[in-house]
């Protein structure tokens, strides 16, 4: 077996190889029209994933982008405007000018219907336009969906190709409004033309985490309620609002980052084995997981919010509540730990802590499986958990902690480390990000990484009641200063539900050494 690493190159040819191998993908004339072009996300993120995907030739040879909002703009004021985020090399700069020669921009109201026939009109006028297959991907504020999606049902659907969807979280802001979002699409158009996107089932370890549990003998048996203790999921970010807090304040960390991001995750840990890696197949297992978990109580919930380090630095000088653009004593959490519970077979009593949080003391997203004591102890206490670790940001990373005999004449356990990771595979090569797959999914038409109408759903069910019991009650949150890791008692809830911090172990990176 060749185990010398791949190069760049050499990944691409592979990635080329399987997608240009499906004549319908690579033939067909593709047309991607990204609504809201002026946008924040667009700029910094639809325009370089486009470019990229371009750039390594991944995408269909004959694809076109069109951009569409209300301001006047031009196509060389979204170059400028996207620069920053293209990450072009000199060597690129032809590729970058074949690549916006193939972009063109389109001004409208999005209410307007003769704005999105004009937008059709022009779609229709490029290479291929008639026949081609069209993208809409909705970089837009939800409040404009209903008249968007309707709009483009009425005048810019294919009329030889297919169309496709795509449509940014929020989904809603609780279980009702997120059942009327999906209504109005269901009425527009079929579940298999509408991809709702979550860019974290697009990272390289959250896909892993299949793989992991089902390409692997020595997981299977010791996944269950017989072995673990508890499940770990994080999200930490080290900054604040920075400025965002309007848009914050208004949805809140819960409905921002564990509704979506860490529910997802634990489905993928806690599902049963799919009968295939069809995107259904797969979708239908997330859901009976989902169904499973009651909603979550408030005595099984911290709220935190940040407050500024005297003792800091710029912006963690500043609290939450210091930004000009939070509204003045709001009680909206940035930091939340809450406990879930999976009830069947598998799972029952196994609490899911999952924890997210602003302002916080490292960028961390993890899953962290915390296997039970082991039994009959020989060792005089002093062995610690096993653990299996799965870092999907930032260091990619998979890693067992495990007892191991200190070098000496004695029996002395200590901690170390199984690493799994690939990195030393792919050395130096960047595999494509979140967006990337995402949106080659989308041209691919595979829905595996997008959430189902039925999954949305559940996932609301099991927010709801505490999202309105918060926006009701507005209980007051513990304050945690900036650059910390939380509020106290979030670990004293992790303890008390059975999860143990010893404190003693650091994860050493095997490929900076």
């Amino acid at each position: 077996m060749n185990n010398l690493p791949l190069s760049r190159s050499e990944v691409f040819g592979e990635l080329r190889k399987e997608l240009h191998e499906d004549e319908e993908f690579d033939q067909s004339a593709h047309i991607f029209i990204i609504m809201g072009a002026s946008g924040d996300l667009a700029k910094k993120k639809i325009y370089p994933t486009l470019w990229w995907l371009f750039r390594d030739g991944l995408l269909p040879e004959q694809t076109y982008f069109v951009g569409f909002a209300r301001s006047e703009l031009t196509v060389d004021a979204i170059r400028t405007a996207s620069m920053p985020y293209l990450k072009v090399t000199d060597k690129d700069t032809e590729r970058l000018s074949a690549f916006f020669k193939r972009n063109t921009y389109i001004s409208g109201k999005y209410t307007d219907e003769s704005s999105f026939s004009k937008l059709d009109a022009h779609i229709t006028s490029l290479p291929g336009g008639p026949v081609a297959n069209r993208l809409f991907y909705l970089a837009l504020p939800p409040t404009v969906y209903h008249d968007v999606t309707k709009n483009i049902k009425q005048c810019c659907m294919s009329s030889k190709g297919w169309t496709r969807v795509i449509v940014e979280k929020p989904f809603g802001r609780d279980l009702k409004s997120s059942e009327e979002l999906s209504t109005h699409l269901s009425s527009l158009f079929t579940e298999d033309q509408i991809y709702r996107i979550d860019h974290y089932l697009g990272k390289e370890m959250v896909q892993n985490l299949m793989v992991l549990r089902f390409g692997n003998r020595i997981f299977g048996p010791i996944w269950n309620r017989d072995n673990l203790a508890c499940v770990v999921l994080s999200f930490k970010e080290p900054f604040g609002t920075e400025g965002r807090g309007g848009y914050f304040d208004d949805f809140g960390i819960i409905r921002d980052v564990m509704q979506n991001h860490l529910l997802q995750m634990l489905c993928l840990v806690a599902m049963e084995k799919p009968a295939s890696t069809s995107s259904d197949d797969v979708r239908d297992e997330k859901v009976k997981v989902l169904k499973c978990i009651t909603p979550v109580s408030m005595s099984d919930v911290v709220l935190g919010q940040y407050v500024g380090d005297p003792e800091g630095e710029g912006e963690a000088k500043l609290g939450y509540l210091d930004d000009p653009t939070v509204p003045k004593g709001s009680t909206q959490a940035t930091f939340t730990t809450a406990v879930l519970y999976v009830h069947n077979e598998r799972w029952d009593g196994v609490p899911f802590i999952l924890r997210c949080g602003k302002a916080l003391n490292e960028r961390k997203a993890e899953v962290r499986l915390q296997f039970t004591d082991v039994p009959g102890d020989i060792f005089g206490n002093q062995c610690r958990r096993n653990e299996l670790v799965v870092r999907v940001q930032p260091n990619e990373a998979v890693y067992a902690k495990m007892m191991s005999k200190k070098p000496g004449v004695y029996f002395s356990p200590e901690e170390t480390e199984l690493d799994l990771t690939y990195k030393s595979r792919y050395k130096d090569v960047k595999l494509p990000d979140a967006y990337e797959r995402l949106i080659l999914d989308v041209f691919c038409g595979s829905q595996m990484h997008f959430v189902r109408s039925d999954e949305l759903r559940e996932a609301w069910r099991i927010f709801t009641p505490l999202l309105h019991h918060i926006d009701k009650e507005k209980p007051k949150p513990i304050p945690y200063v900036y650059g910390s890791r939380g509020p106290a008692e979030a670990d004293e809830l992790a303890k008390k539900v059975g999860f143990r911090y010893e404190g003693t172990y650091k994860w050493v990176n095997p490929h900076r050494l």
